[in-house]
């Protein structure tokens, strides 16, 4: 589109009324164009109001029952923050052609909304029992032409979904447009962190967003922040560490990803091999488990769906997929045991060998979570990395990348951070600690000593955690 002709199709389609949405973290979300009220309406959007936001963490932190839709919602309204600061101060011209161009605007604005609407049930554990994947669901229901959205976008412009969709992988021409939905630190971080710190009860994720988006800017194609605004980008970043380590990576929220995963698992096992163990309905989830399942499946999966299957499943004949369904229905997480590097093998063995001897099978008993994660290697980028950098850029117009500015920022630089643990019963721990250390087995003994070292040993612990 010329600027004149999108200007103008752009004017047809803005609300003679704007709309809002109350919200706990934006307080107003403010919608004024016709076409991001008209994907908000969509059934593929509205089912995101039954996708929970944090999927098993809801378990640990009992306040986190918020939904994908209100995050999303967030990040819609964080990026039109962002794009209408960069329009009055920062607009592209003859000048400046490398700063914000606001034909941009109806692209950015569908992706920041739809960024996250192919999530299924319970997101990741889901993803991988069943091989699905949230970003490639989130593509295709963009480009369908079988969905509302798909509709929507192709009323205002038929190239619109191809559109949205390649920012959503990244391969959209103007990076300005992919940096603020996915970079280092772009709308979907700012919201999640304020949101998930709000309905986790928690103050870790809390940063100062407005004096971010006072600091952002459109600066040789790319995405910048002011040199002065640094102090605030520490604090996301801060932020967004201890997010991970205190809410993400929750030991009990993990020991309820671990159980929920085997549970799924042994439901394939029953639905394929002892078919006649399962005798309730569950007609949605079928075509995951027999491997032959289409959009319109998917699209029918929420977390409502999913756990009253699961209520239903401790019912069933199969005593294992009965019991899992129980621990989980009723919050009954793995217990975990934190582990290093040149203990896993043993421990895992060890783990195993206790598991058969108590009458468990390991393959529905036993889980490993590892718990490194990318937001710890982005302090220090390194010129193989695909992620984009932090960088500030100076009122003389020079560039530095943040670490090499931010002390706070190098004191942490380079080093991965999480953990690794194994997870089983509670009730195994249990018996092997009501024994005598006497009549211990070498495998119990070995158990016991690493969660003995967990507990006791701070200093082991500390090591553990952080290095």
């Amino acid at each position: 589109m010329t600027i004149n002709h999108y200007q103008k199709r752009y004017d047809e389609v803005s609300l003679s009324r704007e709309k809002v949405f109350r919200d706990p973290v934006h307080d107003y979300i403010h919608i004024r164009d016709e076409i991001i009220l008209s994907l908000i309406n969509t059934k593929e959007f509205q089912r995101l109001r039954r996708i929970r936001q944090l999927g098993t963490s809801s378990y640990t932190f009992h306040g986190a029952e918020h939904s994908r839709f209100s995050h999303s919602l967030g990040v819609y309204e964080i990026t039109r923050r962002i794009i209408n600061n960069f329009q009055r101060n920062f607009p592209k011209s003859i000048n400046h052609p490398d700063q914000w161009d606001d034909r941009e605007r109806i692209v950015a604005l569908c992706a920041a909304l739809l960024h996250d609407i192919g999530h299924g049930p319970f997101s990741h554990t889901f993803e991988g029992i069943f091989q699905t994947d949230h970003e490639a669901m989130t593509r295709a229901i963009i480009c369908s032409p079988e969905t509302e959205v798909n509709r929507v976008l192709r009323q205002f412009d038929e190239y619109l979904p191809e559109k949205v969709a390649s920012v959503i992988d990244h391969t959209y021409p103007n990076q300005q447009v992919v940096q603020l939905i996915s970079s280092q630190i772009d709308a979907d971080r700012m919201d999640y962190l304020l949101r998930d710190a709000y309905y986790a009860g928690v103050s870790y994720g809390k940063y100062d967003l407005t004096r971010i988006l006072r600091v952002i800017r459109p600066y040789n194609y790319q995405i910048y922040f002011d040199f002065s605004g640094m102090h605030a980008v520490e604090d996301y970043i801060i932020s967004r560490y201890q997010m991970y380590m205190q809410v993400y990576f929750h030991p009990v929220s993990r020991g309820m990803e671990e159980l929920l995963s085997n549970l799924l698992d042994r439901a394939k096992y029953c639905y394929k091999e002892v078919p006649e163990t399962m005798q309730t309905p569950i007609d949605l989830l079928t075509p995951f488990l027999a491997g032959d399942w289409s959009l319109e499946d998917y699209l029918f999966l929420d977390d409502q769906v999913l756990s009253s299957y699961i209520n239903q499943w401790q019912k069933e004949k199969d005593p294992i997929l009965k019991d899992l369904a129980y621990r989980f229905i009723n919050r009954h997480p793995f217990k975990s045991i934190l582990v290093a590097d040149d203990t896993i093998e043993e421990l895992k063995i060890a783990a195993q060998q206790v598991f058969t001897a108590n009458g468990y099978d390991a393959r529905y008993y036993f889980g490993e979570n590892s718990s490194f994660d990318t937001p710890y290697d982005f302090y220090k980028p390194y010129p193989t990395s695909t992620k984009t950098q932090i960088d500030l850029i100076t009122k003389s117009g020079q560039i530095v990348e943040l670490s090499q500015a931010s002390l706070l920022v190098s004191s942490v630089a380079g080093r991965e951070r999480g953990d690794h643990r194994i997870y089983f019963p509670r009730e195994i721990l249990v018996t092997i600690r009501q024994k005598d250390a006497a009549d211990l087995s070498l495998a119990e003994r070995m158990i016991n000593d690493a969660y003995q070292a967990e507990t006791k040993d701070v200093t082991h612990q500390i090591q553990q955690r952080l290095f």
